[in-house]
């Protein structure tokens, strides 16, 4: 088994606590709201909403994968940390275990937030996984990262 970590880093206008609000606490309620065609659906099969507590994701339509599980690593409401793993769904191949995750932010200068993010593929036998293999996901995370943003600013009295 082999391990490829990838970091990415991103800004966005909305401050810290909102944004983590919206993106990470709220997100089970908030994206199948703004992305029905990408989020059919996000519950709880185990656990309290905390650390350990295993969530499925029900993809729309147009997806290509029709859900995921995903378990809550860690959860850090004061420094705005969250770490999650895919554990089990049709996005995981027979070539990669599990990814896992982890989304820091960060004030900037400006009010608004440094995304810091981190993944990291754990691959069976000796398969590698490439930064273009992960590309696409990249992409698709981005779009409904930014539905989010815009979502935010469109209403600024939501997840203050």
């Amino acid at each position: 088994m082999g391990v490829f970590t990838y970091t990415d880093e991103s800004t966005s206008v909305i401050p810290p606590p909102r944004l983590f609000k919206a993106l990470v606490l709220e997100a089970d309620t908030l994206i199948p709201k703004i992305a029905p065609q990408s989020v059919k659906s996000a519950e709880i099969v185990e656990g309290d909403g905390g650390v350990g507590t295993i969530k499925k994701i029900s993809f729309g339509e147009g997806s290509h994968y029709s859900y995921v599980k995903h378990r809550i690593d860690g959860l850090d409401k004061d420094n705005f940390v969250y770490s999650y793993s895919l554990v089990e769904g049709d996005a995981l191949s027979d070539k990669v275990e599990k990814i896992s995750y982890e989304i820091k932010l960060v004030a900037s200068a400006d009010g608004g937030s440094i995304i810091k993010s981190t993944s990291n593929y754990h691959t069976t036998g000796d398969v590698e996984i490439k930064e273009e293999d992960v590309k696409a996901g990249k992409e698709k995370a981005t779009g409904l990262f930014k539905l989010i943003e815009n979502y935010l600013v469109a209403n600024p009295d939501a997840y203050n």
